[in-house]
């Protein structure tokens, strides 16, 4: 197992410490529920320095880009930031990943931790005009910074205005005295806040100055816990659960990030299921009846019929009821149709709702 820069920290702050994607991750510090409420209603940190992140320079790193993300990414700017896919040639998804242009010739490409050899593979193997390729993962460190009170912790660091910084842009220059800080208006939670990138040799005096900039907010660190109701709030999917390498990006309702205006790989079958329709979709659920739905729990309908499989389910803390997705057949996904999750052999009544399930 490794251990991200911040180890030490996790350590000294007690928190619980689980393997995740290759690493000793800190799944909770002070309890789940305390550092949810924490993000929604004022600022915490979350190490996520096992995320995985590529360099990709040159004349062709666009088109290398353009040819294995399923999103437009011609359409970036310098400073800007997009929200895409990897689709494989079967039908699924290799992973999701933000994309970064530096400048008309470099990206910065973040994937998902447990796919970061996978990625790196399938990009490779695509790369027909030998693109210069750097995994920089095990020297980068990132830290979300997420909530109300994010930016106001963050400005006392930087002279760079963040208001300034549109959602999904960023900034690179000075943070905390340090040169070469990548500050994104990124994040996973929906509370608003930011996203920093810097390397491993100053990750505790950064993690240090954000804890001292925020004491006046009562900041905390946030494990993974809380990372995933807070997601899971606001209906954004997670790789390995609502998406895998079988579910495609039209039943995954990322018809928005998938632009046929572009050659990608497996497009045309991706383009039939869009016209045609698929033969599940991705859908949200909040149970009526007493019941927290789990990953890979049963979808049934109401004599019992299975339907679909819930990916993601949790007590949410924001809402205080029990909330889920999953995938159905396409005539049981209306908003406020009824559906059922079989739970120790009974029958527990869900309805399907728009996402996300915290409405702003």
């Amino acid at each position: 197992m490794q251990n991200t820069a911040l180890y030490n920290k996790h350590l000294a702050l007690g928190a619980k410490l689980i393997p995740f994607a290759g690493y000793n991750m800190p799944v909770s510090y002070t309890g789940l529920i305390d550092e949810h409420n924490a993000v929604r209603n004022n600022v915490g940190v979350f190490d996520v320095s096992h995320m995985g992140e590529f360099i990709l320079k040159g004349d062709h790193a666009l088109d290398l880009i353009q040819k294995v993300t399923s999103n437009d990414a011609s359409v970036l700017t310098d400073g800007k930031a997009q929200y895409s896919c990897l689709p494989n040639d079967k039908g699924g998804i290799v992973d999701d990943l933000l994309v970064y242009r530096m400048d008309n010739k470099t990206y910065l490409l973040v994937v998902n931790a447990s796919n970061i050899d996978k990625d790196w593979n399938w990009i490779k193997q695509h790369d027909t005009w030998g693109v210069e390729m750097h995994n920089i993962s095990e020297k980068t460190s990132l830290l979300a910074i997420q909530g109300p009170n994010a930016q106001k912790t963050l400005q006392k660091l930087t002279d760079f205005n963040l208001a300034d910084i549109p959602y999904y842009s960023f900034v690179k220059g000075k943070f905390n005295g340090i040169d070469n800080i990548l500050i994104s208006n990124t994040g996973y939670t929906g509370a608003g806040g930011f996203e920093i990138y810097f390397e491993n040799a100053d990750a505790e005096k950064i993690w240090d100055a954000i804890f001292e900039a925020g004491k006046e907010f009562n900041i905390k660190p946030v494990g993974l816990g809380a990372r995933d109701t807070l997601r899971l709030e606001m209906g954004f999917c997670l790789y390995g659960n609502d998406l895998d390498d079988t579910t495609s990006p039209i039943e995954a309702g990322l018809g928005w990030i998938t632009k046929f205006t572009k050659d990608f790989t497996n497009r045309k079958n991706i383009e039939n299921q869009k016209t045609q329709g698929a033969d599940r979709k991705l859908v949200g659920f909040e149970m009526i009846d007493r019941g927290i739905p789990r990953h890979d729990y049963q979808i049934a309908d109401s004599k019992g019929n299975i339907i679909g499989k819930v990916t993601s389910g949790t007590q949410s803390p924001s809402l205080n009821k029990a909330i889920g997705m999953g995938y159905v057949k396409p005539e049981f996904a209306k908003a406020d149709t009824e559906i059922f999750i079989p739970i120790r052999e009974k029958l527990i009544k869900a309805k399907v709702t728009k996402i996300p399930f915290l409405k702003k």
